[in-house]
């Protein structure tokens, strides 16, 4: 049974629509408003209930992420630098980590987690990588910036160029890989009599849970370090 599981797993095949000549992936879609309604709801119930006296759960949480952010920015890149970096890196953490965590839904079969869809995990990456360079641009002036590309010598300059190109497809790569993976371990234990089926599943679910975390945190510290690297004087 096991075996005829994984024969049925299949990489970028989704329920999709057409519009104007575009293809849409709708789980992915639906799977992507629903983690961001959810950061967004969270964010407005907290701002509703924020007090200066005892903190709720959810206002402690969101606490210590922004602490924990702009701890990493101004050890990175400096807050007066690019300020605009803690909330990008705040919010990306909360909606990769939202969305990352819906596939330990019942419903993942048709509400899958988004960022095991490649083309979500790419389009953040790459909204990444593309400010970085912008900012990269904005801070250092065009010229110092395209220079530093081939410091310290010269003819690192190859090298230093497919690193930037890589940047943005190793962390599109690395969020779609481990929350995609995430979902054929669940398929293959799916496979599983159905009186061992639940501790498995609980187990991984768990583990899902923890990977989620770990993955959004990643996605975030990099996107604070690109920015630092992109800012710095010293380059690379």
């Amino acid at each position: 049974m096991m075996i005829l599981a994984a024969e049925e797993i299949e990489i970028g095949v989704h329920p999709t629509a057409t519009f104007f000549g575009l293809t849409f992936n709708l789980d992915t879609m639906l799977a992507t408003v629903i983690a961001g309604v959810l950061v967004v709801g969270l964010g407005l119930f907290v701002r509703a209930r924020v007090t200066a006296g005892v903190p709720s759960g959810a206002q402690l949480f969101l606490e210590g992420v922004n602490a924990q952010v702009r701890r990493q920015v101004e050890d990175s890149v400096g807050i007066k630098t690019a300020p605009f970096v803690v909330p990008l890196a705040m919010t990306l953490f909360l909606f990769i980590l939202t969305a990352n965590w819906l596939a330990v839904l019942p419903s993942e079969h048709y509400v899958p987690p988004p960022t095991a869809d490649v083309n979500l995990t790419f389009a953040l990456a790459l909204l990444v990588i593309g400010w970085v360079q912008v900012t990269g641009i904005r801070k250092r002036g065009a010229g110092p910036y395209f220079k530093h590309f081939a410091q310290p010598y010269w003819w690192l300059l190859p090298l230093n160029l497919i690193e930037e190109l890589a940047k943005p497809v190793s962390l599109a790569l690395r969020l779609f890989g481990n929350i995609f993976a995430g979902g054929i371990i669940i398929s293959l234990i799916a496979g599983l009599p159905a009186y061992l089926l639940w501790a498995p599943t609980a187990t991984w679910k768990l583990f899902d849970l923890f990977i989620g975390l770990i993955q959004a945190f990643i996605f975030a510290l990099l996107t604070v370090l690109y920015f630092g690297s992109a800012t710095s004087e010293e380059g690379h």
